[in-house]
């Protein structure tokens, strides 16, 4: 194999997100770099003819031939698809046509469908979770943090925000954050607004050195991402939460999932399971 990323083809009738998804968990299973090119609303004769045409310049164009992730209902559509020059797998023959058998139910087969079927009050509910999040970003408001599932709580750059988006977006959990600062280490005390909610606190830590490698890229020089600041910040900050007994996880070496999934287990151990 090349030095060169493989090129990833997502081609799709709908958005592709789903399919996309689905390939970077099954690729990260391989130690290659992989180039990924989504093709979205792949939803007539023509445009499935444009994608293959892109998809059979790309593989004139380098030695290795692309590979293709495909949701495609039309069969039509899949058709053109399928005959382009590259490694076609096609996410709904794989998994549809078995389950056909073992269910003995032939499939809708509409285009959109998942879409169609989504759950009006859990999408209402994203969409909420999400405005939640945004309001309550790194402390800006202090209302309603009652309605709050979890309040995350860290020093500056230690990925609460992502993270209180992707709970948000992927599972309609509201949830706010909170920058712990030097003020708050002078008093000894969690900042005054979430002191009265530590059941709701989550903290996210991060190695110093790392700390200061992304303050750098923000703000490079300056006393924020000095090592031996985030250092002293990241120690401030673990012992206040070891104090007031919060719950936490390293960010370091850890994706956005698995630190929202590690937040999901300890939300759920008293409560009903969110999505």
């Amino acid at each position: 194999m090349s030095n060169k990323p493989r090129t990833v083809f997502i081609v799709s009738d709908g958005t592709g997100i789903t399919a996309e998804t689905f390939s970077h968990s099954i690729l990260a299973q391989f130690e290659a770099e992989f180039k990924f090119i989504r093709i979205p609303f792949v939803d007539s004769i023509d445009k499935a003819l444009e994608a293959k045409s892109e998809i059979n310049a790309n593989a004139s164009r380098f030695e290795e031939k692309p590979i293709i992730f495909t949701t495609l209902v039309n069969s039509d559509i899949n058709h053109i698809i399928s005959q382009s020059n590259g490694m076609i797998l096609d996410m709904f023959h794989t998994f549809i046509s078995p389950l056909e058998k073992m269910l003995g139910v032939k499939s809708t087969h509409a285009i959109g469908q998942f879409h169609q079927n989504i759950d009006t009050q859990g999408y209402k509910n994203r969409i909420e979770a999400i405005n939640f999040s945004l309001a309550h970003d790194d402390g800006q408001s202090h209302k309603n943090l009652k309605d709050a599932a979890v309040i995350l709580v860290g020093v500056s750059r230690s990925g609460k925000t992502p993270t209180s988006l992707y709970l948000a977006m992927q599972y309609g959990i509201k949830s706010a954050n909170y920058p712990l600062i030097p003020d708050d280490f002078e008093r000894g005390n969690l900042p005054h607004e979430i002191q009265q909610f530590t059941n709701k606190l989550f903290g996210l830590t991060i190695n110093p050195m790392r700390l200061s490698e992304i303050r750098n890229e923000r703000r490079p020089g300056s006393k924020y991402a000095n090592l031996e600041n985030c250092r002293y910040e990241v120690s401030e900050a673990e012992e206040m939460m070891k104090k007031v007994h919060i719950p936490t996880i390293s960010s370091t070496h850890k994706s956005i999932e698995e630190i929202a999934t590690t937040i999901l287990q300890h939300i759920r151990k008293d409560s009903k399971s969110y999505y």
